[in-house]
């Protein structure tokens, strides 16, 4: 049974046709914020596909290489059109792990001219490392119907504020994109220091 969670001013529905096929397009206006959830076939309520992305703009659109996100919400997309069915949410507001785009912009300065990590780079403006919240991913899901889920996701944070929010976790599914030269750093710090699972990059640091 699917929770009203939402005023109905606050969502809008439509079909969407991308190149990868049909997704039916559901947005969310939540404070202050827009977030999409892109739902492909007919998920069920229970062990749903799904992929809980944060904003990326240097990644996701224009394909930086200093980072993953790109690649992974294009391999989240390809695994859900694959399986026949599933969801990704798209989460607004998360640019920079919630810093935002211009304090994501400065941090990298600070990683290309002092080697800082994504962390330290951070932390040296006086920045949070990670202020996402997930609560709006919880709730987008359970509006839909969906009490749980198999989660594309290396980060076990993620998993767990899904399931502090009421959405059970049934797995995850790792989510693993191949290294580069440009990444390997950035995601090393995640590894080592987030706790992410990522044993890809042990493999490229051994070559």
């Amino acid at each position: 049974m699917r929770e009203r969670l939402f005023d109905d001013e606050d969502v809008a529905e439509s079909e969407l046709v991308t190149r990868r096929g049909t997704f039916r397009a559901v947005a969310f206006r939540l404070a202050g914020h827009e977030h999409l959830a892109l739902v492909h076939g007919g998920p069920s309520a229970e062990d749903v596909l799904v992929r809980v992305h944060s904003e990326c703009v240097t990644g996701d659109i224009f394909g930086a290489m200093r980072c993953e996100c790109g690649d992974q919400l294009d391999a989240a997309l390809d695994r859900i059109v694959t399986e026949g069915g599933g969801v990704l949410v798209y989460l607004r507001g998360h640019e920079g792990r919630g810093i935002g785009l211009v304090a994501k912009v400065r941090t990298h300065v600070l990683q290309d001219e002092q080697g800082l990590d994504t962390l330290d780079s951070a932390t040296s403006l006086g920045l949070p490392v990670d202020v996402r919240d997930y609560t709006p991913a919880a709730l987008i899901l359970r509006h839909l119907g969906i009490h749980s889920v198999r989660l594309m996701s290396n980060n076990p944070d993620k998993q767990e504020a899904l399931e502090a929010h009421g959405v059970r976790v049934t797995s995850r599914v790792p989510l693993l994109m191949p290294p580069n030269p440009h990444n390997i750093g950035y995601l090393t710090a995640k590894r080592d220091r987030l706790g992410h699972d990522l044993p890809q990059v042990a493999v490229f640091e051994t070559g």
